[in-house]
């Protein structure tokens, strides 16, 4: 299995970073073999749309599952659509890559929720005026 884990560092030592968008780099490991590639993430300066980039970067990777701390709404919706499963790690800098597989393998990690958009909180996108008038 192809697994990408959002990462703070360029090589086997570093740590985990929670934002999966505005992570440093992700580390592709392949689950069997132990092999693994670790790529700079080019979104991490994005103004916006960083969530996606990095889902489509991932993407390109052929990877199985993304492990990081939080995805947000358009992450995962692109990440969902390629069929990446996803893993959730709650906190972050203390644990190295080795320390994040090993908690893979032994099935500590857990799965993210549906995130919802910051700021809609079902009360519409806020374009239009409100009240509807006759029928669709």
């Amino acid at each position: 299995m192809k697994i990408a884990i959002s990462i703070n560092g360029s090589d086997l030592n570093a740590l985990f970073d929670p934002r999966f968008g505005r992570a440093q780099a992700f580390c592709i490991v392949d689950s069997e073999s132990a092999d693994y590639q670790i790529f700079s993430n080019a979104a991490v300066a994005a103004s916006g749309g960083a969530g996606v980039a990095a889902a489509q970067f991932v993407a390109e990777y052929r990877v199985d599952a993304v492990i990081s701390g939080s995805y947000g709404p358009n992450a995962y919706e692109t990440l969902s659509a390629a069929n990446i499963k996803m893993y959730t790690l709650a906190g972050g800098g203390e644990l190295n890559i080795q320390d994040v597989i090993e908690k893979f393998s032994a099935g500590e990690l857990g799965e993210p929720q549906v995130p919802d958009h910051e700021g809609f909180h079902g009360r519409g996108r806020g374009f239009g005026g409100g009240r509807r008038r006759g029928s669709f």
